[in-house]
């Protein structure tokens, strides 16, 4: 073994890690996190679309890169790899702008994801989409088009990044769009970041019950828009203190309390394990303040699916048992999330259960040693594994799988005092 090459380890897809920490486990640390992937592309998507507007505080992550990249072709072939939010918002991005022809791939796993109810929407509108392959997955032939529909109807309880791919280009479209949601909407916190940037770029919108609208506008005012840091990226943090000694400080920057992002749940989710969340100039400050009171808790996660899998490697490495539910979309991921957390728990000697939308874990008293953890392409499973090391040494194969979201987590995570190493 031999400590590894920071600059080197997004450039190596087959890299494995090996992670303790050494002891004493009051931790102390300041930690800048790259903005928002979720933010991110949201706003590139509109920069494309108007072009006066500015971005700050960009995510460096794989997916932020891949989206830009493909905002810049006209013609040809885009390939999106694993970033499963650069294609559902491509697809309406290319569907609607005439005079564009490309063909939209990806990955392996992501010609298995499925993407046929967003290309019929868009077909409803007007647009010229074909499978280039399997009917309902991609690639997909996109010949974009001006989309004259200006009504949609979709379930509600898909992937919220479909409904947000219509709302981002809704108003280009002459007449607007209206979206009806048939059932229980998945990811609400997530709709209305979308809202929420059209709306502070001067696009009227409405949601009101099952029911968006989004007004069109052809021209916007120039503006900066600003990334605030990505709560998904914090959830690792989160994490990290709750299985850290009661008196643990983690600083991270740049916050807001009034977030956008619906894994901001995070600071009231994390009191259940002790850990106290304070916003001070900007960041916010997580503190292990009490040992966590519960033996088992319970989480409806319908609004942040994200977070999954951090709360339930937290909980283990706690001893204690969840049950979490509104996990519908970790199926058709990276990986099957679901049943990927279910194999890799196991390893460690947890009892775990999983159906179609939950996840159980029962509470435990130990952990298996020397595990390696299977990551699947996912960098959630790097990551969300990673704070297992304050408890037990562990390692994790592909781990740079993380620059996918996070390039800088493991140069973070030694900063905090993990010691890393690479297996040769």
């Amino acid at each position: 073994m031999c400590f590894y090459n920071f600059e080197a380890l997004s450039k190596s897809a087959q890299l494995k890690l090996f992670l303790s920490f050494p002891s004493p486990k009051l931790l102390e640390a300041e930690i800048n996190i790259t903005g928002s992937k979720s933010e991110t592309n949201r706003m590139l998507l509109l920069q494309a679309l108007y072009p006066n507007l500015a971005i700050e505080n960009g995510s460096n992550s794989d997916d932020a890169q891949v989206m830009q990249k493909g905002l810049g072709i006209a013609h040809g072939e885009v390939d999106v790899y694993h970033a499963g939010t650069a294609m559902r918002f491509l697809t309406a991005f290319f569907a609607s702008q005439t005079g564009k022809e490309v063909v939209l791939t990806g990955s392996k796993r992501m010609q298995e994801r499925p993407i046929g109810i967003l290309v019929e929407a868009l077909k409803n509108l007007g647009a010229n989409i074909q499978y280039a392959k399997n009917e309902g997955y991609p690639p997909l032939k996109i010949k974009g088009t001006s989309l004259q529909g200006n009504s949609v109807r979709l379930p509600a309880n898909v992937s919220s990044q479909y409904i947000s791919s219509l709302c981002l280009v809704a108003p280009t479209l002459p007449n607007g769009l209206e979206i009806e949601l048939v059932g229980k909407i998945t990811s609400v916190p997530y709709i209305k970041m979308t809202l929420a940037l059209l709306e502070e770029m001067g696009i009227q919108t409405a949601f009101s019950g099952n029911r968006i609208t989004v007004l069109p506008k052809t021209v916007v005012v120039p503006k900066q828009l600003i990334v605030e840091s990505d709560w998904s990226a914090a959830s690792y943090f989160y994490s990290i203190v709750a299985l850290s000694e009661v008196g643990s400080k983690i600083q991270l920057a740049t916050y807001k309390k009034e977030s956008l992002q619906g894994d901001s749940v995070l600071q009231d989710i994390y009191m259940d394990f002790g850990v106290r969340t304070l916003f001070r100039n900007g960041r916010i400050v997580l503190e292990k303040v009490a040992a966590h009171p519960y033996e088992k808790i319970a989480c409806d996660l319908s609004n942040a699916p994200d977070i999954a899998q951090t709360i339930a490697v937290t909980c283990f490495g706690l001893g204690i048992g969840c049950h979490l539910t509104g996990l519908h979309t970790l199926p058709i991921k990276e990986t099957d999330r679901l049943a990927a957390m279910k194999k890799e728990l196991e390893k460690f000697g947890a009892v775990v259960g999983i159906d179609h939308e939950s996840l159980s874990l029962a509470p435990s008293n130990g952990i298996t040693k020397g595990v390696s953890v299977d990551t699947y392409h996912d960098h959630r499973m790097a990551m969300a594994f990673a704070p297992l090391a304050l408890r037990e040494e562990l390692g994790i194969n592909d781990a740079g799988v993380v620059s996918k979201s996070y390039p800088d987590f493991w140069r973070d995570l030694k900063k905090v005092g993990f010691e890393i190493k690479e297996v040769s």
